[in-house]
């Protein structure tokens, strides 16, 4: 990923997305805005923030990325494998207006200038564009998220709703917490060996903490892609923790509750 700075502003592309010059994308920071408090200051979650401060937050990074802020759609996360088709109606749904897209963690469109929008602090942020179809997706992919393979439903989607080829897509794996710091109880180990046998390669046992262990979710995703046809030289990933950059990104396992929200945009232009 690229890390761009504004002014006060800081977010980061992919590179190879900005190689293609048909979209405008970004993975927002928490530099930059007018939230105050454990808002501070590129809140881009309602949360318990203030409403003006988060309309203006959009404001400032849809201007940074060169998109309109008034085409943001958002839906309201539930950490399933749903993915919503957007459509001309649907833009400003979430930020101007009340968004009745209630169940979907992933977004897909054709449609030039809609803004699909996803939430993060710490959940895997997953994009999705075909250059050749001019589709793009986004696909919020927590722990739970991942193991529904939510990435890999959207790259159905875009092959059976828009003709895409799996050859052509491009897909972005943005900051979020890693290996070192996803640390998790064997319940959650159990949900992956249960359903995708061949994560046990990316899942640790913590010699630290009894009962413990760590996932590489991010690894997992790449495998789980690949092996539905995704070439690994599309992928990119950020490789970048979350977590271990409290200072830049809002994260859960660091701050719990009392934090904003990130979130990844992505427009065709």
């Amino acid at each position: 990923m690229i890390k761009h700075i504004n002014g006060n502003i800081v977010y980061f592309t992919f590179e190879k997305f900005d190689n293609t010059g048909i979209v405008s994308h970004c993975f927002s920071t928490r530099k930059g805005g007018v939230s105050t408090g454990v808002f501070k200051s590129m809140n881009l979650h309602f949360r318990e923030d203030n409403i003006e401060n988060v309309i203006e937050n959009y404001k400032i990074i849809c201007s940074a990325i060169d998109v309109d802020y008034r085409n943001v759609v958002f839906s309201k996360q539930i950490h399933n494998d749903t993915i919503y088709t957007v459509l001309e109606k649907d833009r400003g749904k979430g930020l101007l207006v009340e968004s009745d897209i209630s169940d979907a963690d992933g977004l897909i469109t054709n449609k030039k200038g809609i803004v699909l929008t996803t939430f993060y602090a710490d959940c895997v942020p997953l994009y999705f564009l075909d250059p050749v179809k001019r589709v793009i997706a986004m696909a919020h992919s927590g722990w739970r998220g991942t193991v529904k393979k939510i990435g890999v439903k959207a790259v159905y989607k875009m092959e059976k709703d828009y003709d895409c080829k799996r050859k052509n897509i491009l897909v972005g794996i943005g900051p979020s917490i890693k290996k070192c710091c996803f640390e998790v109880d064997y319940p959650v180990v159990e949900e992956f060996l249960n359903n995708m046998n061949y994560s046990k390669e990316f899942i640790f046992k913590d010699n630290e903490k009894e009962g413990k262990y760590k996932i590489d979710l991010q690894r997992i995703i790449e495998k789980t892609l690949i092996s539905v046809g995704i070439s690994a030289e599309n992928i990119e990933n950020a490789g970048i923790c979350t977590r271990c950059n409290p200072d830049l990104f809002f994260s859960h396992r660091y701050m719990g509750n009392e934090r904003g929200s990130l979130a990844g945009l992505i427009a065709l232009k």
